[in-house]
């Protein structure tokens, strides 16, 4: 989720502090604040298969409390909100900045990195489709909770309810959530601020809980529970499910805001709320054991709420989740804006929603596409039990993957030695391997689909990527320095005419295709000739003075290299129509001006390049990639394309 509240600095603490704080708790928090609807009761049901003792309560509860004291305050509110890029967090911007630690762009050194984020962005994509429907679907079974329900809630209205919710979120995407987010932030400060009361209240009721602070009762879980504690630690980890959204909104708000919101309120209102959970199973046991009566898991965040307001709670649970859903579906934008821009996607088309914050994007075809996803798993799984199986996976493996980037980072981008790096690292990736070999543990039971989901991403990942390496190779070969031709064209002019040609190309120092066929074809030059270079760095942000890179050739031609950040959307017009490009170099007149693009036509072949299949896949996603006159923003009655025939 985008904020318009962003500051100067990543940890510039000003009077803007508190605002950026509340609008943090709306968008940082939202997935991992969500968590106690599912997490302990999922967690606890592990360990239910021959009854549950008050040990298994403690022991479940102590792993809970541990897993967000190491994971998500050690590792990111502490450690990794310090491995920004230029105040930018997210596997992708970590990717970049591990990229540039490595040295040059290409190699097989970046390249580990380059698979290591890619790898990562697969994974994120699974989680983006889980979040909405388990966290929505939770919160609306509460109603099968309300005293005197029984029955008016049946499983397919539930579904329908859910899906209704979640339909209606997506429709409202396309008209921007500036005013929406607005709520957010109060929204949320007052679901913790609930979450913290219900669970001390019954914390008043049991204080021997406080005791599971221990780690002990966690150690001891794991030892006298072999298999079945990997599965409870499995479930356990839906405890910290949304904390990559500490680094990945970072940028939007800084690390100082993110960091008071987890200490001041955040940690605090889950650890109080699991701790009266834990409570109040334990009141649970010891009356059904005092009664001799069975004791099953049961729904214990909504019955632990006091009948008479407990549909308010329910109310105020759908909303919170509704926007933990709202953050993961902007952090998807995010994260498919960054991907087009490192190379790994097909371009698509992107819609500003502000104008005046240029993050605030909307991108259609991710929009549906999550849509129609998160809606088969809610018809699917039919609950959030089910689900909750699911859920794991994709976050543990992105956990990975942010380890494995991280010592790199540390390494050669902070310049640590090699121990001291392993040293820092280690224990951090130790943990990550831990819950996520947990989770694999569950892949029958649903964790197979973000495997299934991150899969098809990577497989498109890893076409796009050959594809367009195998049509560069093409292109390089078929080049002509555009030094040489600049020469040939000075002892022998062709026939002028008026305007101003703009030819796109992605080597300023070769000839663009288009400009071959243009005077191959047409036999003209126009006078004036600007060959135009798009280049994204591995850097969120380009400051305006290293925008352009200008270099006069000749009378005949101009390189001009536009430099954008991964965070940004070209719009070559806009930039080369500003008054002077250079010092005696004027812009481009938006008038006379025709812009010329290569467009390569594909051709299959099983003997040639990659596979017949993924030719197949490849030239799919060419034919549905936005079109470059789109994704650079140019006026398209000024646009002319030319190319040939290209075998992949």
């Amino acid at each position: 989720m985008t904020s318009p509240l962003r500051p100067a600095g990543a940890d510039r603490l000003q009077w803007a502090t508190l605002p950026l704080t509340l609008a943090a708790i709306g968008v940082v928090f939202g997935d991992i604040g969500t968590s106690p609807l599912y997490a302990f009761r999922e967690a606890l049901a592990q360990s239910a298969a021959d009854g549950i003792s008050a040990d298994e309560i403690l022991g479940v509860l102590s792993l809970a409390l541990w897993a967000l004291i190491l994971v998500v305050t050690c590792k990111y509110v502490l450690f990794l909100t310090r491995a920004d890029n230029q105040g930018e967090g997210g596997v992708l911007a970590l990717t970049a900045l591990a990229r540039r630690a490595l040295g040059a762009a290409t190699g097989q050194r970046s390249r580990v990195a380059l698979v290591l984020g890619a790898t990562g962005a697969s994974l994120f994509y699974g989680d983006a489709i889980i979040t909405p429907a388990l966290s929505v679907l939770s919160a609306v079974e509460g109603l099968k909770t309300i005293p005197g329900a029984e029955g008016l809630f049946p499983e397919e209205l539930i579904i329908g309810l859910t899906m209704g919710i979640l339909v209606g979120l997506f429709l409202i995407q396309s008209r921007g959530t500036e005013r929406v987010a607005k709520l957010f932030g109060p929204v949320c400060a007052l679901w913790f601020l609930v979450l913290a009361a219900m669970g001390l209240i019954h914390v008043f009721d049991e204080p021997a809980i406080l005791r599971v602070v221990s780690p002990h009762y966690g150690v001891l879980f794991l030892i006298d529970h072999g298999v079945t504690g990997l599965f409870v630690l499995g479930a356990v980890f839906l405890t910290v499910t949304g904390a990559e959204a500490l680094t990945a909104d970072m940028g939007h708000f800084g690390r100082a805001p993110i960091q008071l919101g987890w200490f001041a309120l955040v940690l605090p209102a889950l650890a109080c709320n699991y701790l009266g959970q834990g409570a109040f199973a334990l009141a649970a046991l010891e009356a059904a054991q005092a009664s001799g009566q069975p004791f099953a898991n049961q729904d214990w965040f909504f019955l632990m709420i006091p009948p008479s307001i407990r549909l308010p709670i329910i109310i105020l649970a759908a909303l919170a989740t509704v926007i933990a859903s709202q953050a993961v579906i902007t952090g998807a934008y995010s994260l498919t804006q960054q991907a087009i821009q490192l190379g790994l996607f097909p371009r698509l088309r992107i819609r500003q929603t502000s104008a005046e914050h240029s993050g605030q994007i909307y991108l259609p075809s991710i929009n549906w596409l999550l849509l129609v996803g998160i809606l088969v798993l809610v018809a699917a799984f039919r609950n959030s039990s089910a689900m909750a199986a699911a859920y794991g996976i994709a976050v543990t493996g992105t956990m990975v993957v942010t380890s494995c980037l991280a010592y790199i980072v540390v390494r050669h981008h902070w310049g640590w030695g090699r121990s001291a790096a392993l040293a820092l690292i280690v224990p951090f990736l130790a943990l990550d391997c831990v819950f996520f070999g947990a989770n694999i543990l569950r892949v029958i039971e649903g964790g197979w689909v973000p495997l299934v989901i991150a899969g098809a991403i990577g497989l498109m990942i890893n076409t796009w990527m050959r594809g367009r390496g195998i049509v560069g190779t093409f292109e390089a070969r078929q080049a002509i320095p555009l030094a040489d031709l600049a020469a040939a064209l000075a002892k022998r002019p062709p026939e002028r005419v008026e305007g101003t040609a703009v030819f796109l190309t992605a080597n300023p120092a070769n000839t663009p295709g288009a400009l071959l066929h243009n005077l191959k074809h047409n036999k003209v030059l126009h006078q004036r000739n600007l060959i135009v270079s798009v280049r994204t760095l591995d850097r969120p942000v380009v400051e305006p003075e290293e925008r352009y890179k200008v270099q006069r050739l000749d009378d005949n031609f101009t390189s001009v290299v536009l430099n954008y950040g991964f965070m940004e959307s070209p719009d070559v017009p806009h930039d080369l129509g500003r008054a002077e490009l250079a010092p005696g170099v004027p812009g481009v007149p938006a008038g006379r001006t025709s812009y010329f693009i290569g467009r390569n036509t594909l051709k299959a072949s099983a003997e040639e390049g990659m596979p017949l299949w993924q030719d197949r896949i490849f030239m799919f996603l060419q034919r549905n990639a936005s079109d470059p006159t789109d994704f650079l923003r140019i006026p398209p009655g000024k646009v002319l394309e030319l190319g040939e025939q290209v075998t992949v």
